[in-house]
């Protein structure tokens, strides 16, 4: 952006270095916070259970006696049916988070509960499993710990032959596993990421969805980057057979291909080893599901499906300020036109359907542009500068994206900014510093600054149509008064 230096500032003291250089450090803030938004949550599969479904079904809150009771009747029972019985009324009670505690307080609670997981009947195992699956969504750490006996037995149940059973363990363990770090350091040497490795190959869609679950809470842990990434998920397969997941095409799943880019975006946003992910082909594969998403919107009006766009355009958009990408750049394998087109198709279909993911596709925007000529040009090329414009009043978040955008555009010299000028931009960007959000305002005046470096004409009209009015708004502003000076005396001389 601009100096802070105090007295008269002319445009050659601010170059474009040092607005690239102020532009980086923001980007690069912007990123940190991104990074630092963790999306945790539980997933609950209570409505499978076919008694779910009927009325009269409202769990009630047991007591101690009664926790005891149910589960003597499911250990002890004469018959399967009462036992089955037991465990479904112990899982009901579990609902609730008194009962949860009253279980876990319980002397020898979760020892008999594990004994009935790994009896020889898949009925009482299923139910047992149910009950710990309760418990998993609890949102007190204490009782995602009690759980821990159990881990080990979830983690063998997933090489079984029951599709159902195995989506069950592995909701049960992502929702173990995001609870607390004491969980994640047991089931590490357990093995969990081999496990999951191995649940990769399965043929059940459900079962795959429910893997993707699993592995986005691990690698949300706090200690991931440091931890896990690198010494067990890079080192196994899963990152290969994710971007396969995301392989555009009759066989992509959106809900299995929803789970696993956000596995991808969180491996991405540790920064552990971006380059082999770029290596494995992250870039030509995330850019074609771009394209194909692009195609998708024009066809239907599910808005599903900016549940998958938002991880991919995550995706993309840190993968591109990889220095990496600029050697291996040709693994792309995309015309830059696609890319830009592709984007804006998406732009305007958030515009319609979800505004607030309009950022996310700016972002992706500013880093292809950021450092590309060539995009720049496909920019201007396909007469994308309007509608760009047009996404100004959204909010001042998209109006800073946009007018970054414009100041990438701008920079890379004056050919480029002839194109930008004549047209929309100057009217547009007076309408800007009338607005009242500093950084929105900043931004407008570092792309006047460009536009007064590279085209000199546009500073007449500048003149004309009572700009320096519009600067004076500003010039008690202390994060903006050294800018409005500057560009003041820019006008003034040209």
């Amino acid at each position: 952006m601009w100096s802070r230096r105090q007295g008269r500032l002319r445009p050659t003291v601010c170059g474009v270095e040092e607005l690239r250089r102020r532009r980086r450090e923001r980007e690069a803030a912007l990123r940190k916070a991104r990074r630092e938004q963790q999306l945790v949550s539980k997933r609950l599969l209570r409505d499978d259970a076919p008694e779910e479904a009927g009325e009269g079904c409202v769990a009630a809150i047991l007591g101690e006696t009664e926790v005891q009771q149910f589960l003597r009747q499911a250990q002890r029972g004469t018959e399967e049916k009462e036992r089955e019985g037991a465990l479904v009324s112990l899982r009901r009670g579990l609902q609730h988070p008194e009962t949860q505690q009253t279980f876990i307080r319980l002397e020898g609670s979760m020892r008999t509960l594990v004994g009935l997981l790994t009896s020889n009947q898949a009925l009482l195992q299923l139910e047992a499993a149910r009950c710990l699956h309760e418990l998993s969504h609890s949102e007190q750490s204490t009782v995602a710990e009690a759980c821990l006996p159990a881990t080990s037995y979830l983690l063998t149940y997933l090489s079984g032959h029951s599709s159902d059973f195995i989506e069950l363990c592995l909701y049960t363990l992502g929702n173990l596993i995001v609870e607390s770090e004491a969980v994640r350091r047991q089931l590490l040497p357990q093995g969990i990421v081999p496990a999951l490795a191995a649940c990769i190959q399965s043929p059940h869609v459900a079962v795959l969805e429910a893997l993707g679950y699993a592995l986005s809470q691990l690698l949300q842990a706090e200690e991931a980057p440091e931890k896990i990434i690198p010494s067990s998920i890079l080192a196994s397969t899963l990152p290969q057979h994710m971007l396969q997941m995301l392989q555009p095409g009759p066989k992509l799943n959106p809900g299995v291909a929803v789970e696993f880019a956000w596995c991808l975006h969180y491996i991405i946003c540790s920064q552990v080893s971006n380059p082999l992910l770029i290596g494995h082909g992250a870039l030509s594969t995330l850019g074609l599901l771009l394209l194909d998403l692009a195609g998708a919107v024009q066809k239907t009006e599910d808005a599903g499906l900016e549940l998958l766009a938002c991880p991919v355009l995550r995706c993309l958009s840190n993968l591109l300020t990889e220095a990496a990408v600029e050697t291996v750049g040709g693994q792309m394998q995309l015309r830059d036109e696609r890319v830009v087109a592709a984007l804006f198709i998406l732009l305007q279909f958030f515009f319609q359907k979800q505004p607030s993911l309009l950022p996310e596709g700016l972002w992706l925007l500013n880093n292809l542009t950021a450092n590309s000529p060539s995009f720049c040009t496909s920019l201007l090329s396909l007469d994308l500068i309007e509608p760009l414009l047009q996404l100004l009043p959204v909010s001042n978040v998209v109006s800073v994206m946009v007018l970054t955008v414009l100041c990438n555009v701008a920079e890379k010299g004056p050919a480029y900014c002839q194109r930008l000028w004549p047209g929309p931009l100057l009217p547009a960007l007076l309408h800007t510093l009338a607005f009242s959000d500093t950084e929105v305002v900043g931004q407008s005046l570092e792309l006047l600054h460009l536009l007064f470096l590279y085209q000199p004409e546009a500073v007449q009209v500048f003149l004309q149509q009572s700009g320096l009015q519009a600067l004076e708004r500003h010039q008690e502003e202390a994060q903006l008064q050294d800018r409005v000076y500057a560009l003041q005396q820019t006008a003034l001389q040209g």
